[in-house]
């Protein structure tokens, strides 16, 4: 009677069997499915959370939206440009002003002065401060400021790939191209201007440097008009002079210190403004500007000003940060509002390279 009592309830384990495994088997099936759901939902959120470049869009298949994950790629972190100026270590000399240039120059205009000095006679990139010079050729080759010129093709950047709101075409004045290449650094127009001299570019880029020359800019070299190749140099002992000589042109004194202006190009009205905002501030009296940058040249700014009555040449080369090279000029301008003109000695006649000169009569400044 047991034999038989096992016997049954042996059957009926193996008829139970295949049904209990089969429920187990449905079980696990749905719990793997409902896992890997799970992880495909995951994974996008897994991916943008680890390497932060998938990209959740909406996307139209077949006439159904669809939600798809794209990969896309980084980019690579921006890296340190180094300026000509960082490359030679000028970055490295102190100043008793603190400035954010390496190289600074600050002259009397009337005694020919120096009233500071700071690796002044490094000959370094000079970006835009070039159109200073090219202005000065212009004015006093007495060119016809009334001619229409146009702009061509040869006058796009293909140097610096730097945008224009000059088109291929468009017809200007002389006049018109010298303002906004000084006010607003207009490089195109820039361009015109030195194809548009007797004997085209080559012979305007001889003329540039042959007016150096008789400056005594023993430290300056141009080859271009607009400042763009980093080859065009100058130290800033050699700018303050293209600052005093330029000074003398009233058309160039209008010109970079003009805070707007508006051009005619074709039927459009165009609209510049100055680079140098301090030309607009009313505390400010500038006779003479013109601003540079160029990643081999730093932030850049040659100015001309009357300071409590005194007219100086100020110059900052390979500034760091957008505002750096007026801060340094409002620095500079408060340092020299606390000087004495009639105490001042004579500063010396040369300084090494790297090294700083400030006058006697800065009493508020402890170096």
């Amino acid at each position: 009677m047991f034999k038989f009592a096992l016997a049954a309830a042996i059957s009926m384990m193996l008829m139970f069997e295949p049904a209990v495994a089969e429920a187990k088997s449905k079980s696990k099936s749905r719990a793997t499915a409902v896992k890997r759901v799970k992880a495909k939902r995951a994974e996008p959120a897994r991916l943008i959370a680890n390497r932060g470049h998938m990209v959740r869009r909406v996307a139209m298949v077949h006439g159904k939206r669809k939600v798809v994950y794209q990969n896309v790629r980084r980019a690579a972190p921006a890296l340190a440009i180094l300026s000509a100026g960082d490359i030679a270590g000028l970055n490295r000399t102190a100043d008793p002003l603190e400035l954010r240039s390496s190289v600074a120059y600050v002259l009397d205009q009337t005694s020919s002065e120096v009233l500071f000095e700071k690796n002044s006679t490094v000959a370094l990139p000079i970006a835009s401060i070039t159109k200073l010079m090219t202005g000065l050729l212009v004015v006093q080759a007495r060119q016809d400021l009334d001619e229409v010129l146009t702009v061509t093709d040869a006058d796009v950047d293909r140097h610096k790939y730097t945008s224009s709101r000059l088109a291929v075409g468009t017809r200007m004045t002389r006049g018109n191209l010298l303002h906004i290449a000084l006010m607003s650094s207009e490089n195109r127009a820039a361009a015109a201007l030195g194809r548009n001299y007797p004997g085209g570019i080559e012979a305007f880029v001889a003329a540039m440097n042959a007016k150096a020359r008789e400056l005594g800019m023993n430290d300056t070299h141009y080859v271009d008009s607009s400042g763009l190749s980093s080859q065009n140099v100058s130290s800033a002992r050699d700018l303050a002079r293209l600052v005093v000589t330029a000074h003398q042109e009233p058309l160039l004194r209008q010109y970079t210190t003009d805070p707007n202006y508006v051009v005619q190009a074709g039927n459009r009205s165009l609209q510049y403004s100055n680079t140098n905002y301090l030309v607009a501030l009313p505390d400010w009296n500038i006779g003479l500007q013109k601003t540079g940058f160029i990643n081999e040249a730093g932030r850049c700014l040659v100015m001309q000003a009357m300071i409590q009555g005194r007219n100086v040449v100020m110059v900052f080369l390979d500034s760091k940060g957008k505002q750096s090279r007026t801060a340094d000029a409002g620095r500079m301008r408060r340092w020299l509002e606390a000087l004495k003109p009639t105490t001042m000695p004579a500063a010396a006649a040369g300084v090494p390279a790297g090294g700083v000169t400030v006058s006697a009569a800065a009493a508020p400044v402890v170096q």
